[in-house]
């Protein structure tokens, strides 16, 4: 992908930062509450709600969080104080939460359970900001990409997926790379591997997906374009067929949900 010029990702910067105060205004509310996961997506987030000047409210809620994820979500959290008036932060400690749901739940079938417990770390997650929001009148601003929450689905519903309104979800990855350099996120948070955290190991979200953000990018480029796998071949073909079929298992996330219409003759 072609990177876009300073003036350009100024003007996106300019604008994102712009609706996210004209929706906060129009709702009546009094700022934004954030997640902060140590990646990339967060940071950016966080910092574009900064700049509105309305209250943003970072949140740290580890659950069996490697240390590397908690060291740079507290510098990027730091770093944007230091440069924000109007950012405080918390901390909610959810593994004790997390380790008395699962005591409480039958484990079954290892892997299911184990994808399972993975999604309820995310939904705890989604009640914990919602209740911060409640508090203080604030908005849960998400922190998915496009290729994320409209490409491939990867993330979890009614868990990361459950926010208020969505800030980068029409920029790709490499899109939020090159505004993360232009809002100077820290070094740490840039050169990361891209993890969602909620297994509790060093899975890199290329383990989980089976291609990188840039290879599922393209994938769906190129199906917005209406080409097929078979006008593909080698490590094109493999990366499209992964597209496409986390494109259609996840298709129930991305999609409102369905509403059984009874007929008029039948009210």
């Amino acid at each position: 992908m072609t990177k876009k010029s300073s003036l350009q990702i100024e003007k996106v910067n300019t604008y994102i930062v712009n609706w996210l105060k004209t929706y906060a205004e129009n709702a009546n509310v009094n700022g934004f509450v954030v997640g902060i996961s140590g990646g990339v997506d967060s940071a950016v987030t966080s910092t574009l709600c900064a700049q509105t000047g309305l209250p943003t409210l970072c949140v740290e809620m580890p659950i069996h969080q490697a240390p590397s994820h908690v060291s740079r979500g507290r510098e990027h959290i730091e770093q944007l104080k230091s440069r924000f008036a109007n950012v405080s932060n918390i901390e909610a400690d959810l593994t004790p939460v997390f380790e008395s749901f699962k005591s409480q739940v039958p484990n079954n079938d290892e892997y299911k359970t184990h994808l399972s417990l993975a999604n309820t770390r995310a939904r705890l997650r989604m009640t914990t900001l919602y209740y911060f929001a409640g508090i203080y009148g604030y908005l849960v601003a998400g922190t998915g990409n496009k290729v994320e929450d409209f490409g491939v689905g990867f993330y979890t519903k009614y868990g990361d997926g459950g926010v208020d309104l969505s800030p980068i979800a029409d920029l790709m990855k490499s899109e939020v790379y090159v505004l993360a350099d232009f809002l100077k996120i820290p070094r740490t948070i840039l050169v990361a591997l891209p993890t969602d955290g909620l297994f509790g190991d060093d899975r890199t979200d290329e383990d989980q997906l089976g291609a990188s953000y840039d290879e599922l990018e393209w994938a769906m480029l190129e199906e917005e374009k209406g080409k097929i796998a078979a006008d593909f071949s080698g490590r094109e073909k493999i990366v499209f067929e992964i597209y496409i079929k986390l494109s259609t298992i996840n298709h129930h996330k991305m999609v409102a949900i369905p509403v059984c219409t009874i007929p008029n003759e039948f009210k």
